[in-house]
């Protein structure tokens, strides 16, 4: 399947460059043009890009135009401003998956309405990170309930730092937290939908869910699964290498070859890409790991180039070979 054709992703050097604080003004400049920063929604003003790499980040996902794909009769596929997003849509209102970062909220609140003029009732985290749960205070403002995995709402509460990216973020501010929150399954009936929310044991985070719209045989993945190309995973709250090819498998194991499966990042997938992805990730860790089991440290690891061959088919996202490297080698 072909990739949404306006999304930008980062190359290595712009994300090392922009999140790492060593880019100048000339290069902040170019990798955040004025079109992108002046799409910041009020509280993430443009002004902030130039010296706040989170804001920065989230001015160029922002800027992403919104492409809508519909996946059955009631459930609509909404990509393109740093990740995918679900909506089902019917008489008893919007449930949606995942909300885009926040300066895309007025292109959000345009794109729901173009599906139908019910409000959102109800709204998921599949995890806790910013590209994925940006825009639930206004949803929540806008009447919908949040809900997610007991560990999204704590990672939430919580300051982090990613690792490699150098991104720091403050806790979330209360109106954006989860207000129902469960440990392992829940169930949420909605517009003839049976919808199925799930957590997988520590993958990408220790928060993550996946939503399994049984009827439609729509399986949301959330960042568990990168479709086309290297993920980040996130060893600073529980993501492991070895987590992600678990939670692939299990996955695997919901869907079947008919199943429309919306990864975190990257288009619209099916069982053939997803076992593909989980594939390319066992012979990542097997071939990380053995230079780590014999002292190599990561500097050392990337200089060997143990994954050169895969970069072609897998490092056009976010993330190149070499990049990812540094990523998976501390979550191993």
């Amino acid at each position: 399947m072909e990739s949404n054709p306006t999304m930008k992703f980062f190359t290595r050097r712009e994300l090392l460059l922009a999140v790492g604080g060593l880019a100048g003004g000339a290069f902040a400049a170019r990798l955040f043009p004025p079109a992108i920063a002046h799409a910041a929604a009020p509280g993430f003003p443009p002004q902030a890009a130039a010296g706040d790499p989170v804001a920065a980040m989230r001015a160029q996902f922002g800027g992403v135009p919104i492409q809508a794909q519909p996946l059955t009769d009631s459930i609509t596929l909404l990509s393109g401003p740093g990740g995918n997003v679900v909506v089902l849509n019917g008489a008893d209102g919007k449930l949606m998956g995942d909300t885009f970062v926040q300066p895309a909220w007025p292109h959000l609140k345009d794109a729901l309405a173009t599906i139908g003029n019910e409000p959102v009732k109800t709204v998921i985290d599949t995890h806790w990170h910013f590209d994925h749960s940006d825009s639930n205070a206004s949803l929540h403002a806008a009447g919908a309930t949040l809900v997610a995995h007991e560990n999204t709402k704590k990672r939430m509460s919580e300051s982090h730092t990613l690792a490699v990216l150098n991104l720091t973020f403050p806790p979330s501010p209360a109106d954006a937290l989860p207000q129902q929150t469960f440990p392992q399954n829940h169930k949420i009936t909605m517009n003839g939908e049976k919808v199925s929310l799930v957590h997988v044991p520590p993958a990408h985070t220790d928060s993550d869910i996946y939503i399994h719209f049984e009827k439609g045989n729509v399986l949301q993945t959330g960042d568990i699964f990168f479709n086309g190309m290297f993920p980040y995973i996130d060893d600073g709250t529980g993501g492991s290498v070895s987590g992600m090819i678990a939670g692939a498998t299990k996955l695997l194991a919901v869907a079947d070859n008919n199943t429309k499966i919306v990864p975190g990042h990257g288009p619209l997938g099916n069982k053939a890409d997803l076992m593909k992805y989980r594939d390319m990730l066992t012979t990542v860790r097997d071939r990380l790991q053995k230079l780590k089991s014999s002292g190599k440290s990561v500097e050392e690891a990337a200089a060997a180039k143990p994954l050169d061959d895969l970069d072609p088919a897998w490092g056009k996202g976010l993330f190149n070979a070499a990049t990812f490297i540094q990523i998976a080698y501390p979550a191993l």
